[in-house]
Parts: C-alpha cells; structure tokens; sequence
C-alpha cells in the first residue's frame, strides 16, 4: 500500500535476472533467449526498477543464443533506459562472458573464473569402432558440401578447413561485441581474445569486468539501504522431471557438468 500513499517517497527497486547453467537452445540448455524472454521482459518493464542486476554463472555454449539474450538486454535497457549490472558467481566463460559483456558493469567474485573468449567446436569419430564391428557407412548427398564432419566416417581435412573458418567467423564476431561494449576498458594483451581465463583481480587487470563486489552489498551501497529486490529466474515445471524427458535432462546435465569441468569447477 505505501506505494499509493501520496507524498511517501518510494524505496529504490532493483530487479535481479537470475542466469546460471549451459547456453543452448531448446531443452539441452538451462538458458537460452525463448525461456529467458519473459524474464527479461519483467524485470526491465514491471514497475521502472532503478536498475537490472544479472547474476551469472555460466559455462557458456551457443553463440546464437548468446547473441540473441545479449541483444534483447541492451535493447530493453536502451528503451527504459535502466542501468544493468552483471555479477558473476563461479564463472561467466565463453558464452557467459557474451552475456556478462551485455551489461553496463561487470562485478566478479575475487575467485570467479571470467573469459574464454574464444569459440570451440567438438565432437567424437566412430569410424574405427563401426569398422571393428564389420559396419559400414552408407551417406549419399546431392551438393558436394551437404555432409561435413560426419562422426562416423573418417576426418575429411577440406571440412576441418571450412568448421575452422566457420569458428573464425564466429569468434571475429565475439571479438567485436567485447570491444563494443567494454571499449577503452580492456587492456590492450595479445592473450586477451585467446580463449585465456583470468580470477577475479586478473580479469579486472584486463578490462574484462569493472571490479570485486557482491550483488546485495554493492546495491545497498548504491542506492541506500532501503533498496528493494525482486528476482526472476527460470523454473522447470515438475511433470518436466518426469517420463521421457528424464534420460534426456541426464544427457544434457553431463554436458553441462563436462562444460563446467574445462574451468575446473
């Protein structure tokens, strides 16, 4: 009811976006830009926040939905025009560092693993063992290109050659949205666009995020100690636990535990 109260002076609001899992699109990731859309939505439109607060921990994983949660952010921050800012938790690598890059200040932990900037494809070949099994691969295609990276036929070099520059493409384009965002801020280092991590003072050292503070404190400071949150975050429904969606969420929770195990975490 204070809200309706004339005269009474409204305690500043900060709507925190709660970003933590693999990027990927469909079910295979806990974040991508379909289930986060609403989300975001609210939290930059329901009741003008004086600010949006991103907690990140995140791998990474698709660069297209990377791309796509980054843009609507600076869209809706440039439209109601509200501050955002990204704290990263345990780690905001490759993909997660895209979408860290889309706020307008970085804050980290002084353990938190930020970076990889970098774009990595991988995969396994079975031809050997389909070949010991007396299997053989049968593939016909009209367009010399149609079939590239085949994890059942032997490595062809003109397809690793054209994945390669599909990576460099893809990689130019990260590139691009970190200098955009954090501009004069990053340090000029050779390592800087390698894939290379840096921990917390480190990544400050570079550029890459702004400093070491935690969500709740750094908040309270800025805008008082009256300073209201309202969060959003990304709930499965229960019955998603359930049936054939089982095997598949253990399929996807193994991906991600391998995309968190490249950081040691």
């Amino acid at each position: 009811m204070k809200r309706w109260i004339p005269f009474t002076k409204t305690p500043p609001t900060v709507a925190i976006v709660r970003m933590q899992g693999m990027i990927a699109s469909g079910s295979r990731g806990t974040l991508n830009d379909r289930a986060l859309a609403p989300l975001l939505e609210k939290a930059f439109r329901k009741g003008k926040p004086d600010a949006v607060a991103l907690e990140i921990s995140s791998p990474g994983g698709s660069p297209v939905q990377s791309s796509l949660i980054g843009a609507r952010i600076r869209r809706l921050a440039e439209e109601k025009e509200v501050p955002v800012f990204a704290f990263v938790e345990d780690v905001a690598a490759s993909g997660g560092y895209w979408l860290a890059a889309a706020a307008d200040e970085i804050y980290a932990d002084e353990s938190s693993v930020v970076g990889s900037i970098g774009v990595i494809s991988a995969g396994f070949g079975a031809h050997v063992f389909l070949s010991r099994q007396g299997l053989e691969r049968r593939v016909h295609t009209a367009g010399k290109s149609k079939s590239m990276m085949d994890p059942f036929r032997p490595e062809n070099p003109e397809d690793v050659k054209r994945l390669k520059g599909m990576l460099e493409q893809i990689h130019v384009n990260f590139i691009n949205h970190v200098k955009t965002r954090r501009g004069a801020k990053l340090e000029n280092a050779p390592d800087l666009f390698t894939g290379e991590v840096w921990i917390g003072k480190q990544a400050q050292e570079m550029g890459l995020i702004d400093g070491i503070a935690h969500l709740v404190p750094f908040m309270k400071e800025k805008f008082g100690k009256d300073v209201t949150f309202r969060r959003y975050g990304i709930r499965r429904p229960v019955w998603q636990r359930f049936g054939t969606t089982l095997a598949q969420d253990a399929l996807s929770g193994l991906e991600e535990r391998a995309e968190y195990a490249r950081f040691g975490l």
